[in-house]
C-alpha cells in the first residue's frame, strides 16, 4: 500500500463511523464486501475499513489497492451524501453507499492523484492527470474537459471557481485554467 499514513477525513456531515484497520481481521464479520467485486488487485494489497452505518450492522470494506506509490492518496473521506463513504486505496477511489454496501461507484481515473473536498459547493473532487471528476449529493455531478496533457495543479478555489495550471505538450508550458464548480465547464483563467 502507499507510504502515506491512511486517515479518516470527515469534511461533510455523515451517518457512519469508519476505522481503517492495519490488516484484515482473522475472523471476517458477517458482512464483508470487496471493491471492486471479484478484484484480482486485492492480492496486491487492500485498504481494510470497518464501517458502522448509523442504525445498522457494521461491515468490512476491502478496497483493492491501485498503486504502491506515496504520491497517490490512501484514506477515507466523508462525501456530500451523508450515507456515502469515499475510500481511496493507492489512488483507486470507491464511493460506497453505507446503507447498501453492494452499491458503489469506482472513479474511472487510474490513479486519482488528489481528493479535495469543496464544502461550500457540496462537492468532493477527484483530480487525475488530465481532468477532474466532481461528486455531489446525488452522485457524479460532472467531469471537466481535458485540462492538461500530464498533471494538474490546483491553485485556488474561490467564488465557485477552481483555478489551476496544467501542462500543454504542444507548447511545453504550464497553462492556466478555470472551472465553474457548478457545471464543470472551463470558463477561462
Amino acid at each position: 500500500m502507499s507510504g502515506r499514513r491512511a486517515e479518516v477525513r470527515e469534511p461533510f456531515a455523515h451517518a457512519w463511523r469508519a476505522e481503517i484497520l492495519k490488516a484484515r481481521p482473522l475472523i471476517l464479520p458477517p458482512r464483508h464486501f470487496t471493491y471492486p467485486r471479484e478484484a484480482e488487485e486485492v492480492e496486491r494489497g487492500a485498504l481494510e475499513v470497518l464501517v458502522t452505518p448509523e442504525g445498522s450492522q457494521p461491515f468490512l470494506a476491502t478496497c483493492a489497492v491501485g498503486f504502491a506509490d506515496p504520491i497517490v492518496p490512501t484514506g477515507v473521506w466523508s462525501a456530500p451524501n451523508p450515507r456515502e463513504l469515499c475510500a481511496v486505496s493507492g489512488g483507486y477511489a470507491y464511493v460506497i453507499d453505507t446503507t447498501d454496501p453492494e452499491r458503489f461507484a469506482m472513479i474511472a481515473y487510474r490513479p486519482v492523484l488528489e481528493v479535495r473536498p469543496v464544502e461550500a459547493e457540496g462537492l468532493l473532487l477527484f483530480i487525475g492527470h488530465r481532468s477532474i471528476v466532481a461528486w455531489g449529493q446525488a452522485g457524479r455531478a460532472w467531469e471537466s474537459p481535458k485540462l492538461s496533457d500530464e498533471g494538474l495543479t490546483i491553485a485556488a478555489i474561490e467564488g465557485g471557481v477552481l483555478h489551476g495550471m496544467g501542462w500543454e505538450m504542444r507548447t511545453d508550458k504550464e497553462t492556466a485554467f478555470a472551472i465553474d464548480l457548478g457545471t464543470g465547464e472551463a470558463i477561462g483563467s
